[in-house]
Protein backbone atom coordinates (compact mmCIF):
# COMPACT_ATOMS: atom_id res chain seq x y z
CA UNK A 1 0.00 0.00 0.00
CA UNK A 2 2.80 2.33 0.95
CA UNK A 3 4.61 1.50 -2.29
CA UNK A 4 1.47 2.17 -4.33
CA UNK A 5 1.00 5.57 -2.63
CA UNK A 6 4.62 6.58 -3.32
CA UNK A 7 4.26 5.58 -6.97
CA UNK A 8 1.09 7.70 -7.25
CA UNK A 9 2.85 10.72 -5.75
CA UNK A 10 5.74 10.25 -8.19
CA UNK A 11 3.21 10.23 -11.07
CA UNK A 12 1.66 13.51 -9.88
CA UNK A 13 5.13 15.11 -9.63
CA UNK A 14 5.97 13.99 -13.14
CA UNK A 15 2.76 15.51 -14.55
CA UNK A 16 3.37 18.73 -12.59
CA UNK A 17 6.90 19.10 -14.01
CA UNK A 18 5.55 18.42 -17.50
CA UNK A 19 2.93 21.21 -17.29
CA UNK A 20 5.53 23.54 -15.78
CA UNK A 21 7.87 22.92 -18.69
CA UNK A 22 5.09 23.62 -21.17
CA UNK A 23 4.26 26.99 -19.59
CA UNK A 24 7.93 27.98 -19.29
CA UNK A 25 8.49 27.11 -22.96
CA UNK A 26 5.52 29.24 -23.99
CA UNK A 27 6.83 32.14 -21.93
CA UNK A 28 10.26 31.86 -23.52
CA UNK A 29 8.68 31.74 -26.98
CA UNK A 30 6.65 34.86 -26.29
CA UNK A 31 9.71 36.72 -25.05
CA UNK A 32 11.67 35.72 -28.11
CA UNK A 33 8.87 36.97 -30.38
CA UNK A 34 8.75 40.34 -28.59
CA UNK A 35 12.51 40.69 -28.84
CA UNK A 36 12.51 39.83 -32.53
CA UNK A 37 9.70 42.32 -33.22
CA UNK A 38 11.48 45.07 -31.35
CA UNK A 39 14.63 44.29 -33.25
CA UNK A 40 12.82 44.63 -36.59
CA UNK A 41 11.10 47.92 -35.64
CA UNK A 42 14.20 49.50 -34.18
CA UNK A 43 17.38 48.01 -35.59
CA UNK A 44 20.41 48.26 -33.34
CA UNK A 45 24.09 47.68 -33.78
CA UNK A 46 25.44 44.18 -34.33
CA UNK A 47 27.30 44.14 -31.04
CA UNK A 48 24.17 44.94 -29.02
CA UNK A 49 22.13 42.39 -30.97
CA UNK A 50 24.70 39.67 -30.40
CA UNK A 51 24.93 40.47 -26.68
CA UNK A 52 21.13 40.25 -26.36
CA UNK A 53 21.03 36.98 -28.28
CA UNK A 54 23.70 35.56 -25.99
CA UNK A 55 21.70 36.62 -22.96
CA UNK A 56 24.50 38.65 -21.45
CA UNK A 57 21.98 41.42 -20.52
CA UNK A 58 18.46 40.79 -19.35
CA UNK A 59 15.67 42.62 -21.27
CA UNK A 60 13.83 45.32 -19.36
CA UNK A 61 10.22 46.47 -19.96
CA UNK A 62 11.48 49.62 -21.71
CA UNK A 63 13.49 47.50 -24.13
CA UNK A 64 10.45 45.50 -25.15
CA UNK A 65 8.37 48.67 -26.23
CA UNK A 66 8.97 49.53 -29.96
CA UNK A 67 10.18 53.08 -30.62
CA UNK A 68 8.01 55.41 -32.82
CA UNK A 69 9.44 55.95 -36.30
CA UNK A 70 9.99 59.60 -37.31
CA UNK A 71 8.05 60.76 -40.38
CA UNK A 72 9.96 62.83 -42.93
CA UNK A 73 8.71 66.07 -44.49
CA UNK A 74 8.26 64.38 -47.86
CA UNK A 75 5.95 61.79 -46.35
CA UNK A 76 3.97 64.49 -44.56
CA UNK A 77 3.62 66.45 -47.82
CA UNK A 78 2.53 63.32 -49.68
CA UNK A 79 -0.07 62.58 -47.01
CA UNK A 80 -1.45 66.13 -47.17
CA UNK A 81 -1.59 65.94 -50.97
CA UNK A 82 -3.58 62.71 -50.79
CA UNK A 83 -6.00 64.22 -48.28
CA UNK A 84 -6.43 67.34 -50.44
CA UNK A 85 -7.01 65.22 -53.53
CA UNK A 86 -9.69 63.23 -51.72
CA UNK A 87 -11.31 66.43 -50.54
CA UNK A 88 -11.31 67.86 -54.09
CA UNK A 89 -12.83 64.66 -55.37
CA UNK A 90 -15.65 64.94 -52.86
CA UNK A 91 -16.30 68.55 -53.86
CA UNK A 92 -16.30 67.62 -57.54
CA UNK A 93 -18.78 64.81 -56.88
CA UNK A 94 -21.03 67.24 -55.04
CA UNK A 95 -20.89 69.86 -57.83
CA UNK A 96 -21.63 67.48 -60.68
CA UNK A 97 -24.26 65.62 -58.68
CA UNK A 98 -26.18 68.88 -58.31
CA UNK A 99 -25.80 69.53 -62.01
CA UNK A 100 -27.10 66.08 -62.90
CA UNK A 101 -30.02 66.39 -60.47
CA UNK A 102 -30.90 69.85 -61.79
CA UNK A 103 -30.59 71.31 -58.27
CA UNK A 104 -33.42 69.02 -57.13
CA UNK A 105 -31.85 67.11 -54.26
CA UNK A 106 -34.97 64.99 -53.76
CA UNK A 107 -34.33 63.28 -57.10
CA UNK A 108 -37.96 63.56 -58.10
CA UNK A 109 -37.25 64.99 -61.54
CA UNK A 110 -38.53 68.47 -60.66
CA UNK A 111 -35.19 70.19 -61.16
CA UNK A 112 -34.18 72.74 -63.74
CA UNK A 113 -32.51 71.96 -67.05
CA UNK A 114 -28.80 71.17 -67.26
CA UNK A 115 -28.13 74.48 -69.04
CA UNK A 116 -29.82 76.53 -66.32
CA UNK A 117 -28.15 74.53 -63.54
CA UNK A 118 -24.75 75.18 -65.12
CA UNK A 119 -25.52 78.88 -65.52
CA UNK A 120 -26.53 79.12 -61.86
CA UNK A 121 -23.32 77.34 -60.86
CA UNK A 122 -21.23 80.02 -62.59
CA UNK A 123 -23.25 82.79 -60.96
CA UNK A 124 -23.01 81.30 -57.46
CA UNK A 125 -19.27 80.70 -57.81
CA UNK A 126 -18.63 84.31 -58.81
CA UNK A 127 -20.76 85.58 -55.92
CA UNK A 128 -18.89 83.45 -53.38
CA UNK A 129 -15.41 84.39 -54.65
CA UNK A 130 -15.70 88.01 -55.78
CA UNK A 131 -18.48 89.03 -53.42
CA UNK A 132 -15.87 89.72 -50.74
CA UNK A 133 -13.67 91.83 -53.03
CA UNK A 134 -14.45 95.25 -51.55
CA UNK A 135 -11.02 96.85 -51.97
CA UNK A 136 -8.37 97.32 -54.61
CA UNK A 137 -6.05 94.60 -53.38
CA UNK A 138 -4.85 91.21 -54.62
CA UNK A 139 -7.15 88.28 -54.16
CA UNK A 140 -6.04 85.91 -51.37
CA UNK A 141 -4.16 82.86 -52.59
CA UNK A 142 -6.75 80.46 -51.22
CA UNK A 143 -9.66 82.16 -52.95
CA UNK A 144 -7.69 82.53 -56.18
CA UNK A 145 -6.86 78.81 -56.20
CA UNK A 146 -10.49 77.92 -55.50
CA UNK A 147 -11.69 80.18 -58.33
CA UNK A 148 -9.32 78.68 -60.91
CA UNK A 149 -10.02 75.11 -59.79
CA UNK A 150 -13.82 75.34 -59.86
CA UNK A 151 -13.88 77.34 -63.09
CA UNK A 152 -11.88 74.52 -64.69
CA UNK A 153 -14.42 72.02 -63.37
CA UNK A 154 -17.36 73.89 -64.87
CA UNK A 155 -15.61 74.56 -68.17
CA UNK A 156 -14.65 70.89 -68.52
CA UNK A 157 -18.21 70.25 -69.71
CA UNK A 158 -17.50 72.16 -72.91
CA UNK A 159 -14.78 69.69 -73.89
CA UNK A 160 -17.53 67.19 -74.69
CA UNK A 161 -19.81 69.59 -76.60
CA UNK A 162 -18.66 68.62 -80.08
CA UNK A 163 -19.73 68.77 -83.69
CA UNK A 164 -19.08 66.47 -86.66
CA UNK A 165 -16.64 67.73 -89.29
CA UNK A 166 -15.25 66.02 -92.39
CA UNK A 167 -11.65 64.88 -92.28
CA UNK A 168 -9.20 62.97 -94.49
CA UNK A 169 -7.86 59.60 -93.44
CA UNK A 170 -5.15 57.65 -95.21
CA UNK A 171 -5.79 53.93 -95.55
CA UNK A 172 -3.23 51.13 -95.57
CA UNK A 173 -3.08 50.93 -99.37
CA UNK A 174 -2.18 54.66 -99.54
CA UNK A 175 -5.55 55.93 -100.71
CA UNK A 176 -7.27 58.87 -98.96
CA UNK A 177 -10.81 58.58 -97.77
CA UNK A 178 -13.10 61.16 -96.20
CA UNK A 179 -14.47 60.40 -92.74
CA UNK A 180 -16.40 62.36 -90.09
CA UNK A 181 -14.59 63.25 -86.87
CA UNK A 182 -15.58 65.18 -83.78
CA UNK A 183 -14.16 68.47 -82.54
CA UNK A 184 -15.22 71.14 -80.04
CA UNK A 185 -18.07 73.28 -81.26
CA UNK A 186 -16.95 76.38 -83.15
CA UNK A 187 -18.48 79.01 -80.86
CA UNK A 188 -16.94 77.36 -77.80
CA UNK A 189 -13.58 76.92 -79.51
CA UNK A 190 -13.45 80.64 -80.31
CA UNK A 191 -14.90 82.20 -77.16
CA UNK A 192 -13.68 80.01 -74.27
CA UNK A 193 -9.96 80.96 -74.74
CA UNK A 194 -10.93 84.63 -75.07
CA UNK A 195 -12.94 84.53 -71.85
CA UNK A 196 -10.10 82.79 -70.04
CA UNK A 197 -7.77 85.57 -71.17
CA UNK A 198 -10.15 88.23 -69.86
CA UNK A 199 -10.39 86.36 -66.57
CA UNK A 200 -6.61 86.30 -66.22
CA UNK A 201 -6.41 90.03 -67.03
CA UNK A 202 -8.83 90.87 -64.21
CA UNK A 203 -6.86 88.83 -61.68
CA UNK A 204 -3.61 90.40 -62.90
CA UNK A 205 -5.11 93.87 -62.51
CA UNK A 206 -5.94 93.15 -58.86
CA UNK A 207 -2.45 91.72 -58.32
CA UNK A 208 -0.91 94.99 -59.55
CA UNK A 209 -2.23 96.75 -56.43
CA UNK A 210 -0.07 94.58 -54.16
CA UNK A 211 2.65 97.11 -53.30
CA UNK A 212 0.66 100.34 -53.50
CA UNK A 213 0.81 102.67 -50.48
CA UNK A 214 -0.74 105.83 -51.88
CA UNK A 215 -4.27 105.22 -50.60
CA UNK A 216 -5.92 103.18 -47.90
CA UNK A 217 -9.39 102.25 -46.69
CA UNK A 218 -11.28 103.06 -43.51
CA UNK A 219 -14.46 101.51 -42.20
CA UNK A 220 -17.79 103.17 -42.85
CA UNK A 221 -18.35 104.04 -39.18
CA UNK A 222 -14.97 105.69 -38.57
CA UNK A 223 -14.57 109.43 -37.98
CA UNK A 224 -12.45 109.93 -41.10
CA UNK A 225 -15.18 108.43 -43.23
CA UNK A 226 -17.89 110.71 -41.81
CA UNK A 227 -15.97 113.96 -42.33
CA UNK A 228 -16.68 114.19 -46.06
CA UNK A 229 -19.65 111.86 -46.22
CA UNK A 230 -21.92 114.58 -47.56
CA UNK A 231 -20.08 114.86 -50.87
CA UNK A 232 -19.24 111.27 -51.55
CA UNK A 233 -20.86 109.85 -54.61
CA UNK A 234 -21.16 106.33 -53.14
CA UNK A 235 -23.30 107.16 -50.14
CA UNK A 236 -25.76 104.47 -51.20
CA UNK A 237 -23.04 101.80 -50.95
CA UNK A 238 -23.08 101.63 -47.18
CA UNK A 239 -21.39 98.22 -47.06
CA UNK A 240 -18.18 99.36 -48.77
CA UNK A 241 -15.17 100.82 -46.95
CA UNK A 242 -14.23 104.42 -47.70
CA UNK A 243 -11.05 105.06 -49.71
CA UNK A 244 -8.73 107.72 -48.28
CA UNK A 245 -5.83 109.50 -49.97
CA UNK A 246 -3.03 111.66 -48.47
CA UNK A 247 -3.69 115.29 -47.60
CA UNK A 248 -1.84 116.46 -50.73
CA UNK A 249 -3.65 113.97 -52.95
CA UNK A 250 -2.20 111.17 -54.99
CA UNK A 251 1.17 111.49 -56.63
CA UNK A 252 1.38 111.90 -60.38
CA UNK A 253 2.76 108.38 -60.85
CA UNK A 254 -0.02 106.84 -58.75
CA UNK A 255 -2.64 108.80 -60.66
CA UNK A 256 -1.23 107.62 -64.00
CA UNK A 257 -1.12 104.06 -62.69
CA UNK A 258 -4.79 104.20 -61.67
CA UNK A 259 -5.83 105.61 -65.04
CA UNK A 260 -3.85 102.90 -66.83
CA UNK A 261 -5.50 100.17 -64.78
CA UNK A 262 -8.86 101.78 -65.43
CA UNK A 263 -8.27 101.67 -69.18
CA UNK A 264 -7.26 98.00 -69.00
CA UNK A 265 -10.33 97.02 -67.00
CA UNK A 266 -12.50 99.08 -69.33
CA UNK A 267 -11.21 97.05 -72.28
CA UNK A 268 -12.07 93.84 -70.42
CA UNK A 269 -15.53 95.20 -69.72
CA UNK A 270 -16.17 96.08 -73.37
CA UNK A 271 -14.96 92.69 -74.60
CA UNK A 272 -17.10 90.78 -72.09
CA UNK A 273 -20.13 92.92 -72.97
CA UNK A 274 -19.63 92.24 -76.69
CA UNK A 275 -19.39 88.46 -76.19
CA UNK A 276 -22.39 88.41 -73.88
CA UNK A 277 -24.51 90.48 -76.26
CA UNK A 278 -23.58 88.21 -79.17
CA UNK A 279 -24.48 85.03 -77.27
CA UNK A 280 -27.77 86.49 -76.04
CA UNK A 281 -28.73 87.49 -79.57
CA UNK A 282 -28.16 83.89 -80.72
CA UNK A 283 -30.31 82.33 -78.00
CA UNK A 284 -33.82 81.61 -79.19
CA UNK A 285 -36.63 83.78 -77.81
CA UNK A 286 -38.99 81.58 -75.75
CA UNK A 287 -42.63 81.38 -76.73
CA UNK A 288 -43.82 82.39 -73.28
CA UNK A 289 -42.14 85.78 -73.71
CA UNK A 290 -43.68 86.27 -77.15
CA UNK A 291 -47.14 85.44 -75.81
CA UNK A 292 -46.82 88.16 -73.16
CA UNK A 293 -46.12 90.95 -75.69
CA UNK A 294 -48.72 93.41 -76.98
CA UNK A 295 -49.80 93.32 -80.60
CA UNK A 296 -47.89 96.38 -81.81
CA UNK A 297 -44.83 98.43 -80.92
CA UNK A 298 -46.80 101.57 -80.15
CA UNK A 299 -48.57 99.86 -77.26
CA UNK A 300 -45.26 98.67 -75.93
CA UNK A 301 -43.45 102.02 -76.11
CA UNK A 302 -46.30 104.36 -75.29
CA UNK A 303 -47.59 107.24 -77.39
CA UNK A 304 -45.01 109.85 -76.38
CA UNK A 305 -41.95 107.62 -76.92
CA UNK A 306 -43.40 106.23 -80.15
CA UNK A 307 -43.89 109.73 -81.56
CA UNK A 308 -40.34 110.67 -80.56
CA UNK A 309 -38.67 107.83 -82.45
CA UNK A 310 -40.90 107.99 -85.51
CA UNK A 311 -40.08 111.60 -86.40
CA UNK A 312 -38.33 112.31 -89.66
CA UNK A 313 -35.08 113.55 -88.09
CA UNK A 314 -34.15 111.49 -85.05
CA UNK A 315 -31.29 112.26 -82.63
CA UNK A 316 -30.79 109.48 -80.04
CA UNK A 317 -28.75 111.68 -77.66
CA UNK A 318 -31.41 114.37 -77.69
CA UNK A 319 -34.08 111.73 -77.14
CA UNK A 320 -32.32 110.33 -74.06
CA UNK A 321 -31.88 113.86 -72.68
CA UNK A 322 -35.66 114.30 -72.70
CA UNK A 323 -36.34 111.00 -70.89
CA UNK A 324 -36.33 110.69 -67.12
CA UNK A 325 -33.36 108.43 -66.30
CA UNK A 326 -33.01 109.40 -62.65
CA UNK A 327 -33.39 105.89 -61.22
CA UNK A 328 -32.32 102.38 -62.14
CA UNK A 329 -35.94 101.22 -62.26
CA UNK A 330 -36.85 103.82 -64.91
CA UNK A 331 -33.83 102.94 -67.05
CA UNK A 332 -34.64 99.23 -66.88
CA UNK A 333 -38.30 99.89 -67.75
CA UNK A 334 -37.24 101.89 -70.81
CA UNK A 335 -34.93 99.06 -71.87
CA UNK A 336 -37.71 96.49 -71.50
CA UNK A 337 -40.05 98.62 -73.65
CA UNK A 338 -37.55 98.99 -76.48
CA UNK A 339 -36.59 95.30 -76.47
CA UNK A 340 -40.24 94.28 -76.61
CA UNK A 341 -40.90 96.66 -79.52
CA UNK A 342 -37.88 95.30 -81.44
CA UNK A 343 -39.16 91.73 -81.04
CA UNK A 344 -42.61 92.79 -82.25
CA UNK A 345 -41.27 94.63 -85.32
CA UNK A 346 -38.88 91.79 -86.19
CA UNK A 347 -41.65 89.21 -86.10
CA UNK A 348 -43.88 91.42 -88.21
CA UNK A 349 -41.16 91.80 -90.83
CA UNK A 350 -40.58 88.04 -90.99
CA UNK A 351 -44.26 87.09 -90.74
CA UNK A 352 -45.49 85.51 -93.95
CA UNK A 353 -49.11 85.00 -93.04
CA UNK A 354 -50.90 88.29 -93.65
CA UNK A 355 -54.00 87.13 -91.78
CA UNK A 356 -52.07 86.66 -88.56
CA UNK A 357 -52.58 88.95 -85.61
CA UNK A 358 -49.01 90.17 -86.03
CA UNK A 359 -49.86 91.79 -89.36
CA UNK A 360 -49.65 95.58 -89.66
CA UNK A 361 -50.30 98.38 -92.12
CA UNK A 362 -46.90 100.04 -91.53
CA UNK A 363 -44.53 99.61 -94.44
CA UNK A 364 -41.54 97.31 -94.26
CA UNK A 365 -39.01 100.15 -94.72
CA UNK A 366 -40.44 102.26 -91.89
CA UNK A 367 -40.56 99.33 -89.51
CA UNK A 368 -36.95 98.50 -90.32
CA UNK A 369 -35.99 102.15 -89.69
CA UNK A 370 -37.80 102.12 -86.32
CA UNK A 371 -36.02 98.93 -85.34
CA UNK A 372 -32.61 100.44 -86.10
CA UNK A 373 -33.42 103.48 -83.97
CA UNK A 374 -34.57 101.30 -81.10
CA UNK A 375 -31.38 99.23 -81.28
CA UNK A 376 -29.33 102.44 -81.19
CA UNK A 377 -31.11 103.51 -78.01
CA UNK A 378 -30.46 100.13 -76.41
CA UNK A 379 -26.77 100.33 -77.32
CA UNK A 380 -26.46 103.79 -75.77
CA UNK A 381 -28.19 102.63 -72.60
CA UNK A 382 -25.87 99.64 -72.29
CA UNK A 383 -22.74 101.78 -72.66
CA UNK A 384 -23.93 104.59 -70.39
CA UNK A 385 -25.16 102.25 -67.66
CA UNK A 386 -23.00 99.10 -67.80
CA UNK A 387 -24.08 97.93 -64.33
CA UNK A 388 -27.74 97.75 -65.27
CA UNK A 389 -29.59 94.56 -64.23
CA UNK A 390 -30.79 92.09 -66.82
CA UNK A 391 -33.89 92.90 -68.80
CA UNK A 392 -37.03 90.78 -68.97
CA UNK A 393 -35.98 89.40 -72.37
CA UNK A 394 -32.53 88.37 -71.13
CA UNK A 395 -33.95 86.67 -68.05
CA UNK A 396 -36.48 84.79 -70.15
CA UNK A 397 -33.79 83.61 -72.59
CA UNK A 398 -31.51 82.39 -69.81
CA UNK A 399 -34.32 80.65 -67.96
CA UNK A 400 -35.71 78.70 -70.93
CA UNK A 401 -32.45 78.07 -72.79
CA UNK A 402 -31.63 74.39 -73.40
CA UNK A 403 -28.25 74.75 -75.13
CA UNK A 404 -25.49 73.91 -72.63
CA UNK A 405 -22.74 75.53 -74.70
CA UNK A 406 -24.60 78.82 -74.98
CA UNK A 407 -25.42 78.69 -71.26
CA UNK A 408 -21.71 78.38 -70.40
CA UNK A 409 -20.65 81.23 -72.69
CA UNK A 410 -23.44 83.53 -71.55
CA UNK A 411 -22.92 82.95 -67.83
CA UNK A 412 -19.11 83.13 -67.98
CA UNK A 413 -19.13 86.37 -70.00
CA UNK A 414 -21.85 87.81 -67.75
CA UNK A 415 -19.93 87.26 -64.52
CA UNK A 416 -16.73 88.64 -66.09
CA UNK A 417 -18.68 91.72 -67.17
CA UNK A 418 -20.00 92.15 -63.63
CA UNK A 419 -16.56 91.65 -62.08
CA UNK A 420 -14.94 94.14 -64.46
CA UNK A 421 -17.61 96.71 -63.60
CA UNK A 422 -16.97 96.11 -59.89
CA UNK A 423 -13.22 96.67 -60.23
CA UNK A 424 -13.87 99.75 -62.37
CA UNK A 425 -16.13 101.15 -59.64
CA UNK A 426 -13.45 100.60 -57.01
CA UNK A 427 -10.92 102.52 -59.12
CA UNK A 428 -13.42 105.34 -59.66
CA UNK A 429 -13.95 105.57 -55.89
CA UNK A 430 -10.24 106.20 -55.32
CA UNK A 431 -10.04 108.74 -58.16
CA UNK A 432 -13.12 110.50 -56.78
CA UNK A 433 -11.52 110.78 -53.33
CA UNK A 434 -8.39 112.24 -54.94
CA UNK A 435 -10.50 114.73 -56.91
CA UNK A 436 -12.21 115.94 -53.75
CA UNK A 437 -8.87 116.47 -52.00
CA UNK A 438 -7.60 118.45 -54.99
CA UNK A 439 -10.68 120.68 -54.99
CA UNK A 440 -10.30 121.34 -51.28
CA UNK A 441 -6.62 122.23 -51.70
CA UNK A 442 -7.38 124.61 -54.58
CA UNK A 443 -10.11 126.26 -52.55
CA UNK A 444 -7.84 126.75 -49.53
CA UNK A 445 -4.96 128.14 -51.61
CA UNK A 446 -7.29 130.58 -53.40
CA UNK A 447 -8.64 131.88 -50.09
CA UNK A 448 -5.11 132.24 -48.75
CA UNK A 449 -3.98 134.23 -51.80
CA UNK A 450 -7.06 136.43 -51.62
CA UNK A 451 -6.43 137.23 -47.97
CA UNK A 452 -2.84 138.23 -48.76
CA UNK A 453 -3.66 140.45 -51.77
CA UNK A 454 -6.73 142.15 -50.23
CA UNK A 455 -5.97 145.73 -48.92
CA UNK A 456 -6.60 146.54 -45.26
CA UNK A 457 -10.05 147.75 -44.23
CA UNK A 458 -8.72 151.14 -42.95
CA UNK A 459 -7.41 152.09 -46.41
CA UNK A 460 -10.74 151.26 -47.99
CA UNK A 461 -12.60 153.44 -45.47
CA UNK A 462 -10.09 156.32 -45.94
CA UNK A 463 -10.47 156.24 -49.72
CA UNK A 464 -14.25 156.29 -49.52
CA UNK A 465 -14.20 159.21 -47.06
CA UNK A 466 -12.12 161.40 -49.41
CA UNK A 467 -14.87 161.45 -52.10
CA UNK A 468 -18.18 161.36 -50.32
CA UNK A 469 -20.21 162.65 -53.23
CA UNK A 470 -18.71 160.47 -55.97
CA UNK A 471 -21.21 158.05 -57.53
CA UNK A 472 -21.03 155.98 -60.68
CA UNK A 473 -23.85 155.20 -63.09
CA UNK A 474 -24.01 151.64 -61.75
CA UNK A 475 -24.47 152.98 -58.23
CA UNK A 476 -27.14 155.36 -59.40
CA UNK A 477 -29.08 152.64 -61.24
CA UNK A 478 -28.66 150.16 -58.36
CA UNK A 479 -27.04 147.51 -60.54
CA UNK A 480 -24.16 146.67 -58.24
CA UNK A 481 -25.71 146.70 -54.80
CA UNK A 482 -27.84 143.60 -55.06
CA UNK A 483 -25.17 141.71 -57.02
CA UNK A 484 -22.56 142.46 -54.38
CA UNK A 485 -24.91 141.28 -51.66
CA UNK A 486 -25.53 138.02 -53.47
CA UNK A 487 -21.79 137.63 -54.09
CA UNK A 488 -21.02 138.18 -50.43
CA UNK A 489 -23.69 135.74 -49.39
CA UNK A 490 -22.33 133.15 -51.75
CA UNK A 491 -18.84 131.75 -51.23
CA UNK A 492 -16.82 132.88 -54.29
CA UNK A 493 -14.46 129.91 -53.92
CA UNK A 494 -17.03 127.22 -53.37
CA UNK A 495 -16.81 124.21 -55.69
CA UNK A 496 -20.14 123.53 -57.42
CA UNK A 497 -21.80 120.27 -56.52
CA UNK A 498 -22.14 119.20 -60.13
CA UNK A 499 -18.35 118.97 -60.47
CA UNK A 500 -18.36 115.97 -58.19
CA UNK A 501 -20.58 114.07 -60.58
CA UNK A 502 -18.85 114.67 -63.91
CA UNK A 503 -17.58 111.12 -64.20
CA UNK A 504 -20.78 109.48 -63.10
CA UNK A 505 -23.23 109.17 -66.01
CA UNK A 506 -26.05 108.00 -63.78
CA UNK A 507 -26.20 111.23 -61.81
CA UNK A 508 -27.45 114.00 -64.04
CA UNK A 509 -28.24 117.19 -62.14
CA UNK A 510 -29.03 120.63 -63.43
CA UNK A 511 -26.78 123.39 -62.06
CA UNK A 512 -28.25 125.69 -59.44
CA UNK A 513 -29.46 128.94 -61.00
CA UNK A 514 -29.15 132.07 -58.80
CA UNK A 515 -31.59 134.85 -59.72
CA UNK A 516 -31.01 138.33 -58.26
CA UNK A 517 -33.86 140.72 -57.74
CA UNK A 518 -33.31 144.00 -59.65
CA UNK A 519 -35.17 147.27 -59.11
CA UNK A 520 -36.76 148.99 -62.09
CA UNK A 521 -35.62 152.31 -63.53
CA UNK A 522 -38.70 154.17 -62.26
CA UNK A 523 -38.16 152.91 -58.72
CA UNK A 524 -34.59 154.22 -58.80
CA UNK A 525 -35.76 157.64 -59.95
CA UNK A 526 -38.35 157.82 -57.19
CA UNK A 527 -35.94 157.27 -54.31
CA UNK A 528 -32.64 158.69 -55.66
CA UNK A 529 -31.50 162.30 -55.88
CA UNK A 530 -29.58 163.80 -58.76
CA UNK A 531 -25.82 163.49 -58.38
CA UNK A 532 -24.32 166.74 -57.03
CA UNK A 533 -20.79 165.98 -58.15
CA UNK A 534 -21.67 166.66 -61.78
CA UNK A 535 -22.88 170.27 -61.24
Amino acid sequence: MVLAGEQEQEGYKTKLFTFRGIFEGAGRHTKSLSVDTATELDPVEDGAASSRSQGSKPLNDSDRIPKARTVSKEEMAAKEAREKLLQDMEQMKERFSKLLLGEDMSGGGKGVSSALALSNAFTNLAASIYGEQKRLEPMPAERKAKWKKEIDWLLSVTDYVVEMVPSQQKSKDGSNMEIMTTRQRTDLHMNIPALRKLDAMLIECLDNFKDQNEFYYVSKDSEDSNQDGGKRKNDDKWWLPTPKVPADGLSESARKFLHYQKDCVNQVLKAAMAINAQILSEIEIPECYIDSLPKNGRASLGDSIYRSITVEFFDPDHFLSTIDLSSEHKILDLKNRFEASIVIWTRKMTQKDGKSGWGSAVSFEKRELFEERAETILLLLKHRFPGLPQSALDISKIQYNRDVGQAVLESYSRILESLAFTVLSRIDDVLQADFQIQCQNIQLSARRMNSISRPPKEEIDKGSAEAPGSMTLSDFMGWGSDQEESTLKKDPYAIPDELYNDDDPKQQKLPNVVTNKKMSYLENLGVSRSPTARH
